[in-house]
């Protein structure tokens, strides 16, 4: 029995809810309804009525109505949907599910959907799709899909789109139920003969990251290279702290000098936190750590404009970092981890951290560098993480080689040791 589960508010989408359930049907799967909303009565019969979903919130429905505080009981709702759509793929009873909604029931809809394993089949229909979605869709593998009109009843425009999503459901559903499950568990990822490594990238880090990549891979294991924009080091946060991987291989952090400077691709303050914490085997380097990425030349803040900017492509243009911040990421970096409860190495690039700074390019600052050098080993004096350096630059294919070394020893020790 293949099972799509609809979560939403059935009070003021129930409608809309009862049409996708009747085409969920006839597309030839089984159907749980969860119910999310709050104030008015139900327009159709849930599976999961709202009741339960608030007590799955450590809340009652009574208390949120009482209350009368919209956004504390938008906030409960989510969180019961979110341990009820867990408990359902847990019991083996969601094979997909799917949601429809405005702001609100997007923002309750898709907490619930964020907490559930890399693979399931995750369909949210939405106004808010056509704008910006990160919110939403965090480092999860959610598709949206835009409703072009307001979920507002079944019109000549509402119906075949969500005709097309109730289909796309039901098809997504049958083919995760039929697929093999070390496909879609994340913890079951890496589980066969090729364990998994993650490893960040930019374009500026590619040669030295993808030289690493065919040694790993050489090695017997199975690469994912995360983009260092904002998202990729998230979603590698989000996936070493579920523990698929062997190892991680983060030769380029960029992201956290976006994060001190106002940059635009920031992964947030716990970027290069997660494997630590996990006690995974980690190498670490600096790639990239030269530059701050903004977005189009016209864009660029007034504060910035006298620095070394660089026009990286139409889209991203970088300006260099300085001394005293490059002092700082030294510092936040040692801090990141000597807190790390596995095994951890440096391999610091002495002669660039960038395409840029490598020797004779544009963001060549030996002394800029030597600053996050210093601050770097000065933070992890005494700690258990090893420091080595090496004379050439991050992208010398044999430094990508020797960090692919470096970490796959590690992961052999720590394997023995266990």
């Amino acid at each position: 029995m293949t099972i799509v589960v609809l979560v939403g508010t059935l009070d003021t989408k129930g409608v809309e809810y009862g049409w996708l359930r009747e085409r969920l049907l006839r597309a030839g799967v089984e159907v749980i309804m969860v119910d999310t909303g709050i104030m008015g009565d139900p327009r159709v019969p849930a599976d999961v009525p709202r009741e339960a979903v608030a007590r799955a919130a450590g809340t009652e429905l009574s208390e949120l109505r009482a209350a009368a505080d919209r956004g504390a009981a938008v906030t409960a709702m989510a969180k019961g949907a979110e341990a009820t759509l867990l408990r359902l793929h847990a019991e083996g009873r969601l094979h997909a599910v799917l949601a429809i909604g405005g702001s609100g029931g997007t923002s309750i809809a898709t907490r619930a959907m964020r907490a559930l394993p890399l693979g399931v089949p995750k369909l949210m229909v939405s106004s808010m799709a056509s704008g910006d979605v990160a919110p939403y869709v965090g480092s999860c593998d959610i598709t949206m899909m835009y409703s072009v009109v307001d979920i507002a009843g079944i019109n000549s425009i509402s119906a075949p789109v969500m005709a097309n999503a109730a289909e796309a459901a039901a098809g997504m559903a049958k083919a995760f139920q039929r697929a093999s499950m070390e496909l879609h568990r994340p913890a079951r990822l890496g589980a066969g003969s090729r364990p998994l490594i993650a490893a960040s990238m930019a374009g500026v880090t590619t040669i030295g990251v993808d030289a690493a990549r065919e040694r790993l891979t050489a090695l017997g294991y199975e690469v994912l290279v995360f983009h260092v924009s904002g998202t990729g080091g998230r979603t590698l946060e989000t996936l070493a702290g579920q523990g698929i991987f062997a190892g991680v291989l983060d030769l380029t952090l960029s992201e956290l000098a976006d994060d001190l400077c106002g940059g635009v691709l920031s992964a947030g303050p716990d970027r290069l936190s997660a494997a630590g914490r996990a006690g995974i085997p980690q190498v670490v380097s600096l790639g990239a750590l030269d530059m701050v990425k903004f977005g189009p030349l016209e864009t660029l803040p007034e504060r910035a404009r006298y620095r070394r900017v660089h026009v990286h492509n139409p889209s991203i243009t970088v300006i260099r970092t300085t001394r005293s911040e490059c002092a700082e990421l030294g510092r936040r970096v040692a801090a990141k981890l000597r807190a790390a409860t596995g095994p951890t190495a440096v391999c610091v690039p002495l002669r660039g951290l960038s395409t840029l700074g490598a020797p004779g390019g544009t963001y060549h600052d030996p002394d800029a560098d030597r600053a996050l050098f210093s601050a770097l080993r000065e933070g992890l004096r005494g700690s258990s993480a090893r420091l080595y350096d090496y004379d050439t630059h991050i992208n010398d294919p044999d430094f990508g080689r020797a960090a692919a070394d470096r970490l796959h020893t590690m992961i052999g020790a720590a394997a023995a040791a266990a």
